[in-house]
């Protein structure tokens, strides 16, 4: 279809050199131009039918079907101008319009495409957008640009369409739904709060899929027992609303501690049927204690400060920067063991990924990831990854080179990354706690 619709655009875009250099009766060509330009107008508000039935797919795949048509049908456009001008003796005023129409039309096809691949397209970045806009009328800059940002809507148009057909697949099978409810505990520096999900894609997927999921409702920032003490109120709320016996805990970074805390010296040990912790310091990280050190005083206090002041007008009652850090310390977390030792009722399994360079992720993830390395070796950005083992240990790892980082096992920048699908994972993880009957 779109190599008919190619050919079409392609004569439409040379109507005037077309009926310049035939000798067809006026009539028709007014009749035939009636009849291309109507054909330009479905090819330009035509939709077409995915599988599965998503606004933001359809928009997808037309948009990218019309990026497809405005760079393939550049070059031969180029060449058909260039012959037209260098063959036809038809006059200065013809000529000047076989440039401007095909222009115009090429530059409207383009546009349409870009509006329905940005209207659903989520990976494409804002710099991408930026350097098409300002650069598609250019030769040779504008094809490549186009078929960088053609390239990135194709692959995210293939793999959302393979995850949506199949979570229809699997949806009547509830392969989530586990016996005990999820909560999903997030890290530090970050609330579980409403303008952006902690957790990304993820909760999403887990409950199309069956999953009961809560959350941990922690403040952003304290110390580990605190928080530890806001997530055991938490629990307790979650419990007598579902009336369930005991809760499944998946918890990210820090919450992996707060939530070792609860369970271990705040009586959680029957309520948690399971702790699955992800890139979760447990040995505590050196880097904290390193940039402690080599960072004054006054600057640590005004940083503490200006986050602390922030936070609270994001919701916590009583943020605490310094707390919340200084409890990340290997030699604080040293302290807390006994208080965090495990419950024999609770199944303990973790789980560990690492970038695998330094343009595997950006500020700040990059800075310590080439921090930790120089301190302890192998690192998500945050957490070296001997420090995340504890209980039954799986490293996760991507085909590519890219890695992944701290950041990218919550989908923290909502980016489809090659060979690691992070919705998949974590819908994996549950179904595999539904299977153990957790």
């Amino acid at each position: 279809m779109k190599i008919i619709e190619l050919i079409l655009l392609l004569v439409f875009y040379n109507t005037i050199p077309l009926w310049t250099e035939t000798a067809l009766p006026t009539g028709i060509k007014i009749g035939g131009t009636v009849i291309l330009s109507i054909i330009f107008l479905v090819i330009l508000i035509r939709w077409e039918k995915t599988t599965v039935k998503s606004f933001r797919l359809i928009s997808l795949k037309r948009g990218i079907s019309l990026l497809w048509l405005t760079g393939v049908g550049i070059v031969p456009e180029i060449i058909a101008i260039v012959l037209y001008f260098v063959k036809s003796d038809a006059g200065v005023l013809p000529k000047i319009f076989s440039i401007v129409m095909p222009l115009l039309a090429i530059g409207i096809v383009f546009m349409d495409g870009f509006i329905r691949t940005a209207a659903g397209s989520k990976q494409i970045k804002a710099v991408d957008y930026i350097l098409l806009l300002i650069f598609w009328w250019m030769p040779i800059i504008n094809l490549i640009l186009i078929r960088k940002f053609y390239k990135t809507a194709k692959r995210e148009y293939i793999f959302e369409l393979s995850k949506a057909e199949l979570e229809a697949a699997r949806a009547e099978n509830e392969i989530c739904k586990t016996k005990y409810p999820i909560v999903m505990v997030h890290g530090i520096f970050f609330r579980d709060w409403q303008y952006m999900n902690y957790w990304g894609r993820v909760p999403a997927t887990l409950i199309r899929n069956g999953a009961t999921v809560f959350y941990g409702n922690q403040q952003s920032a304290k110390s580990i027992p605190e928080s530890a003490a806001e997530l055991k109120e938490q629990i307790e709320r979650v419990l007598a609303e579902t009336g369930a016996e005991k809760v499944n805990i998946i918890a990210h970074s820090k919450g992996g501690l707060d939530s070792r805390y609860a369970i271990s010296s705040l009586g959680l040990g029957d309520c948690v049927a399971t702790l699955t912790t992800i890139n979760t310091p447990h040995l505590g990280s050196d880097m904290v204690d390193y940039l402690m050190k080599k960072m004054p005083d006054k600057m640590i206090k005004w940083i503490a400060d200006r986050y602390n002041s922030i936070f609270r007008k994001l919701g916590d009652k009583e943020p605490d920067f310094l707390a919340g850090v200084g409890d990340l310390s290997p030699v604080r977390l040293k302290q807390l063991a006994p208080y965090m030792e495990d419950c024999p009722e609770v199944s303990y399994r973790s789980c560990m990924s690492v970038m695998k360079s330094v343009f595997s992720a950006g500020l700040p993830l990059n800075v310590g990831y080439l921090i930790i390395k120089r301190l302890n070796g192998r690192s998500d950005g945050l957490v070296w990854e001997n420090a995340a083992i504890h209980g039954e240990h799986r490293m996760v790892t991507a085909k590519g080179i890219r890695g992944i980082s701290h950041g990218d096992t919550i989908d923290l920048f909502r980016e489809n990354i090659e060979g690691y699908d992070v919705r998949e994972f974590y819908a994996n993880l549950v179904a595999e706690l539904k299977k153990q009957g957790f």
